[in-house]
C-alpha cells in the first residue's frame, strides 16, 4: 500500500481560566505507516512547535464520551464562546499541563479523512512486523 498522510491545520483555544483563553495553531497529522497514532504539532509562538502523539482512538471516542488517562485525556463539551460542540483535550507532562478546545466539527471532518485512509480495526494490517522481526532474529 502506498503511504498516505492526512493533515489539517486548525486553531485551538488554550483555556487559561473560565474567562481567558489564547489561540494556538495546531497541525493534525495522520500517516498510514503509523496507523494507530495521530500526531499534533502545537505552534504557540515558541521557537519550535510542541509535538504530541497519541492513539487515534482517543480522538474518535473522545468526541462522544470522556476517555484517556494519564498524559492525554479527551472529552466532548460546549465551547467557551457560543456553546457550539467542541472536543476538549487535556495534556499533562513534567513541564506542565494544558487544556485545549477545538471545534468538534473540524476534528470529526479530519478524522473522517483518516478513516477513509485506514478504516477502524484495519490498522494492524498495515504494520510490517515481519521485516523488523527478521532483522532482530538475524542478530542472534
Amino acid at each position: 500500500m502506498m503511504r498516505t498522510v492526512v493533515e489539517r491545520e486548525l486553531t485551538m483555544k488554550m483555556i487559561m481560566s473560565w474567562d481567558r483563553y489564547a489561540p494556538v495553531v495546531a497541525r493534525l497529522r495522520y500517516a498510514t505507516d503509523d496507523p494507530f497514532a495521530v500526531h499534533v504539532a502545537f505552534h504557540s509562538g515558541a521557537e519550535r512547535p510542541v509535538h504530541w502523539s497519541f492513539a487515534r482512538d482517543l480522538l474518535l471516542e473522545g468526541r462522544f464520551r470522556p476517555c484517556g488517562q494519564g498524559d492525554v485525556r479527551v472529552w466532548p463539551g460546549r465551547g467557551v464562546e457560543g456553546g457550539a460542540p467542541v472536543v476538549l483535550l487535556a495534556l499533562s507532562s513534567p513541564c506542565g499541563d494544558a487544556l485545549l478546545e477545538t471545534p468538534a466539527e473540524e476534528v470529526s471532518g479530519w478524522l473522517a479523512h483518516t478513516l477513509r485512509a485506514v478504516p477502524r480495526g484495519r490498522e494492524g494490517e498495515l504494520l510490517d512486523l515481519d521485516g523488523p522481526l527478521a532483522e532482530l532474529l538475524a542478530l542472534e
